[in-house]
């Protein structure tokens, strides 16, 4: 391959899905802008267009179609490459849209450049995919995101196998890179200024899978890392939250912050068997009473699934009081989606759009009401605040140690971007989504 064909070639880059697909972009530009090729400005036309898929539900992939159909009438001549889990699970689906040259599965992500060839459009899309028991490689990536944060891939793929889930069949068994080598990636991080860095993953607490190590280990070792000043763990499963973990956060840490995000998926134990998940409420109640306990003003973020097969009224009612019981801080709400080849399909019982649309709602409304309260319970804290560049016309914005979103009515703020300053929390914003605060 010769790296020069590449050389001042615009790209333009569309992910869709989590924060652990935005990394894998990241990595995947820093690889073209290495051989020269550029991201595309606006209303530029991109000689390479890069989609990363997602395929959590239906409408996930939906979209993902309409994108690349969008892209490819706006960059006719572009070399099109399309990757990511929906790549994975259904490449011939996506081979046959017509301007699509390459699919590329998990395995072949991180090698992008030597299926560019010379960049000429193919007759017909070339279809790059391995089985999923050949999905073995830890692809390292650490990106920083559109504000201050970078977001450090610590672990891929997952051996859990829910019922509703296809995540395993897009990126394989549990796998990981070793402390070291991660520890060297936030450095690496530091070096460029990053001063928070989120942890990301599919199923993070189960680092270590693939080198003997422990994600607990893996944590006290990027606190030693100088320059960083905050980490947050994006998700983590109840049953692979250890108290050793949650101790070391809330009190021994130097730079791990007061913030949890983990996911339930449901308030009924019916429904948790029905999932296969690995734990039942009372462990949950445990892990969210074990947190509260030791700082009452830690952010809880929790995720649900409404309407999955199985999801009777009865079993809903039990999961909303469950849930309505919890001391938590906001709910992440998603609808079920029946997934080709998962075993949920097995499952009779299936919950009306309606139904389900309506238990939604009532979820959001229990989330906003929570949300609503914790923000409210810090009117008048002194708290310290990540600064980042806001978007034109608004104010500079942040969050807290908390995760309490911070907006500071004050022009002339731009040099406090990526800097953490100590504010005084006033009342909500006009549209209640942040508290505005004064600098002291």
């Amino acid at each position: 391959m010769d790296a020069g064909i590449f050389r001042d070639k615009k790209a333009i880059f569309y992910t869709l899905g989590c924060k652990l697909n935005f990394s894998e972009t990241s990595t995947i530009e820093r690889i073209f802008s290495e051989v020269g090729i550029r991201e595309a400005n606006k209303n530029e036309k991109a000689d390479i267009c890069v989609v990363n898929t997602c395929s959590v539900t239906n409408m996930a992939d939906h979209k993902c179609r309409q994108i690349i159909h969008k892209l490819i009438k706006e960059n006719p001549d572009a070399f099109v490459v399309v990757t990511g889990c929906y790549a994975q699970l259904e490449p011939e689906e996506l081979a046959g849209i017509e301007g699509v040259d390459v699919v590329l599965g998990t395995e072949q992500k991180k090698d992008i450049l030597k299926y560019l060839g010379d960049l000429s459009k193919k007759n017909s899309c070339e279809l790059y995919t391995v089985p999923l028991k050949d999905i073995k490689t830890f692809s390292p990536s650490c990106s920083r995101g559109d504000r201050t944060r970078y977001f450090l891939k610590v672990q891929d793929g997952c051996d859990y196998f829910c019922t509703y889930c296809t995540i395993p069949f897009a990126r394989g068994r549990s796998r990981n890179d070793t402390i070291a080598n991660t520890v060297a990636e936030a450095r690496r991080a530091a070096a460029e200024g990053g001063k928070e860095i989120v942890l990301t993953g599919v199923n993070i607490g189960d680092f270590g899978r693939s080198t003997g190590e422990t994600f607990f280990d893996l944590v006290k070792a990027l606190d030693e890392v100088d320059g960083i000043e905050r980490y947050r763990i994006s998700s983590i499963e109840p049953n692979l939250l250890t108290d050793e973990i949650i101790d070391f956060v809330l009190h021994r840490s130097k730079r791990f912050m007061p913030h949890f995000h983990i996911p339930l998926q449901s308030g009924s134990n019916d429904v948790l068997k029905l999932m296969h998940r690995r734990y039942d409420t009372d462990l949950f109640a445990y892990k969210i009473n074990r947190i509260k306990q030791e700082n009452p003003d830690a952010f809880i973020g929790v995720d649900v699934i409404v309407g999955t097969r199985g999801e009777t009224d009865e079993y809903f009612e039990d999961a909303y009081r469950f849930i309505e019981g919890l001391n938590i801080t906001q709910l992440h709400v998603f609808s079920y989606s029946e997934r080709p080849g998962t075993k949920a399909l097995d499952i009779k019982h299936i919950v009306d759009p309606q139904v389900k649309h309506e238990r939604s709602q009532r979820l959001i409304e229990l989330s906003t009401g929570k949300l609503h309260n914790f923000y409210a319970a810090h009117i008048g804290k002194e708290m310290k605040v990540l600064l980042e560049k806001p978007k034109p016309g608004m104010w500079m914005q942040g969050w807290t140690e908390n995760y309490i979103r911070v907006e500071i009515e004050k022009p002339g703020m731009q040099e406090f971007d990526n800097n953490i300053v100590k504010v005084k929390l006033g009342d909500f914003n006009a549209d209640a989504t942040a508290l505005v605060a004064t600098l002291i």
